[in-house]
C-alpha cells in the first residue's frame, strides 16, 4: 500500500511537468510575446515546484505514519526535525535579514541632497571592501530592466518550513507536546483543528484592521492590535501545553507576515512593474499600502525571533502567568526594533529604548523564582532521589531512552548514574523543581512532594552520600 501511494505521488508530478511543457511549446505557437510566455511560463513552473513540495510532503507523511509505532519513528522524527529546523533558520535568517535590510535602507536614504526628480531617494554604502550605489524611485523607472529581482521566497519558504515544524514536532505527536491535559483536555484532531484555525482567524482580523479607517490612526491602531496580540497569548497559554502556546502565538505572527507578502506586498510589486511596462498610470496609495504592511512585518520580527529560541528557556514557558510573560517580552522587543527604526531615521529618542529595556527587565523580575518555604526533612540521600529520577525521568533521559517517542535522550541529558544527576543539579533545579516543566507535559506523573524532594536535596548541597 505504501509503494503505491509513493509511485502514485510520483506519476502525478511527471504528469504536472509533462502537462507544463506541452502547455508551454503551444503558447510558443500561439503568441510570440516573450513578457507574456514569460509570466505564463514562470505561473506553469511555480504549480510545478508547488506539485513537487506538496508531493515530498505527502511522501514523508505516508513513510512517518508507516513507521509510527516501530522502533524508527523516533529516529525519522529527530532527523526530519533537524532539517526541516536548518531550512526554517535559514531561510528565515534571509527573509529577516531582508526586512531589517530594506527598512533600514527606507530610513537612511538621502531625500534631499541633489535628488533627481523621479527619484525618492539614494544611499551611498561601503560593504565588503567595495562601495554601493543604491537608489529608489518613487513609483518606477522608465524601463523595467529585464533581470529583476523579487524578494518572496525568503518568506514563503520560512513558513513552509515554519508550519512543517508544527506538524514534525506538535502535530504528529499532538498527545506529548501540543495537548497538556492539566491545561486543557480536548483530543488530538481537535486541538490541530483549532491551532491551523487560529492562523486564518488571527489574519481575518489583522488584515479587517488594516483595511478599516483605524490604519490613518497609527497609534489607535497599534493599541487595538496590541490587544488582540494580548488576546491570542491568552488563549493559546489556556487551550495548548506551555511550549507550544508560545510557538503558536509566533506562528500566528509568522502567519500574518508571510499573507502581507503573499496578499498584499507582491500582487502590490506585480501592479507597479505592470503599469510601468504598459505605460499606464498608478496609484501610488498602493505602494504606500505595502511598504506599510512590510513597516508592519519588521515590528513583528523580533517577537518572533525570541518565539523560535523560547522553548531553551523555561523560566519564560514555564511561569504561571506564561501569556503575560510572552507578551511583555513581545513589547519590549518591539519597542527595541522601534527604536533602531528612529535611529536609521536620524532621529533621536532617549525614552523609547530606555522603556523597552525596563519592559524586558520586567519579564525577568517576575519570572524570578520564588524562595521555597516548604519544611525539609534533614540529610535526605542521592538513593532518595535516584529512585524518583529513575521512575520519572529516564524513560527520555538515558543512554538508551524507553520512551515511545525519544529514542535518544534530549539535547544529550543523561541521568543514568548518580553522578549524572549531581552534574546536571542545577538545570534539574530549574526545570524539576521551579517552572515545572519537566517531564513534558508531566508525562510521567511526577507528584509535588517528589519535586519538592529534589529541591531540598539540592539546597542541601546535593550530595552524593
Amino acid at each position: 500500500m505504501l509503494t503505491i501511494i509513493l509511485l502514485s505521488c510520483l506519476v502525478i508530478v511527471l504528469l504536472m511537468f509533462i502537462i507544463m511543457t506541452y502547455r508551454f511549446h503551444s503558447l510558443i505557437e500561439k503568441n510570440k510575446d516573450e513578457e507574456i510566455l514569460n509570466e505564463k511560463y514562470s505561473f506553469l513552473q511555480g504549480l510545478v515546484y508547488t506539485g513537487i513540495l506538496l508531493t515530498i510532503v505527502a511522501i514523508i507523511a505516508v513513510i512517518y505514519f508507516g513507521l509510527k509505532g516501530t522502533i524508527w519513528e523516533g529516529h525519522l522524527t529527530e532527523w526530519l526535525n533537524i532539517i526541516v529546523r536548518v531550512m526554517h533558520i535559514t531561510f528565515g535568517i534571509a527573509w529577516i535579514g531582508a526586512s531589517f535590510y530594506f527598512i533600514f535602507l527606507e530610513n537612511a536614504l538621502n531625500r534631499t541632497e541633489n535628488i533627481r526628480d523621479e527619484l525618492a531617494g539614494n544611499l551611498w554604502a561601503v560593504h565588503g571592501g567595495g562601495f554601493y550605489y543604491l537608489e529608489k524611485y518613487k513609483i518606477a523607472p522608465k524601463e523595467i530592466p529585464k533581470n529583476l529581482h523579487w524578494f518572496k521566497y525568503e518568506s514563503y519558504f520560512t513558513w513552509v518550513t515554519g508550519i512543517c515544524l508544527l506538524f514534525i514536532v506538535y502535530y504528529f505527536n499532538a498527545q506529548g507536546f501540543l495537548i497538556d491535559t492539566n491545561v486543557l483536555n480536548i483530543g488530538a484532531g481537535t486541538a490541530i483543528s483549532i491551532s491551523i484555525s487560529s492562523f486564518i482567524f488571527a489574519w481575518l482580523i489583522y488584515n479587517g484592521l488594516c483595511r478599516s479607517p483605524l490604519i490613518k490612526n497609527g497609534k489607535l491602531f497599534s493599541f487595538i492590535g496590541f490587544i488582540i496580540l494580548i488576546g491570542f497569548a491568552y488563549f493559546y497559554a489556556h487551550v495548548f501545553s506551555a511550549r507550544a502556546a508560545y510557538i503558536h502565538f509566533g506562528a500566528m505572527i509568522g502567519t500574518i507576515m508571510t499573507a502581507n507578502v503573499f496578499f498584499i506586498i507582491i500582487p502590490s510589486q506585480k501592479a507597479m512593474v505592470f503599469a510601468a511596462k504598459h505605460g499606464k498610470p498608478l496609484n501610488p496609495e498602493i505602494g504606500k499600502h505595502a511598504g506599510m504592511r512590510s513597516l508592519h512585518n519588521n515590528y513583528f520580527t523580533l517577537p518572533v525571533l525570541f518565539v523560535m529560541v523560547s522553548n531553551h528557556f523555561p523560566s519564560t514557558f514555564g511561569n504561571e502567568n506564561k501569556w503575560l510573560v510572552l507578551i511583555i517580552i513581545s513589547l519590549g522587543a518591539a519597542g527595541v526594533k522601534h527604536y533602531l527604526n528612529l535611529k536609521e531615521r536620524g532621529e533621536l529618542s532617549y525614552w523609547v529604548m530606555p522603556i523597552s529595556v525596563i519592559i524586558l527587565l520586567a519579564a525577568a523580575f517576575i519570572t524570578a523564582p520564588k524562595k521555597v518555604t516548604i519544611e525539609c526533612k534533614p540529610n535526605i540521600s542521592i538513593t532518595e532521589i535516584t529512585t524518583i529520577i529513575n521512575k520519572r525521568c529516564i524513560t527520555c533521559h538515558s543512554l538508551k531512552p524507553t520512551d515511545d517517542i525519544f529514542k535518544a535522550p534530549p539535547n544529550g541529558v543523561v541521568y543514568d548514574t548518580p553522578q549524572d544527576i549531581v552534574k546536571l543539579k542545577d538545570k534539574i533545579m530549574q526545570r524539576v523543581v521551579i517552572t515545572k516543566t519537566m517531564p513534558q507535559n508531566n508525562k510521567t506523573g511526577i507528584t509535588q512532594e517528589e519535586r519538592d524532594l529534589i529541591g531540598c536535596w539540592i539546597d542541601q548541597g546535593a550530595s552524593l552520600k
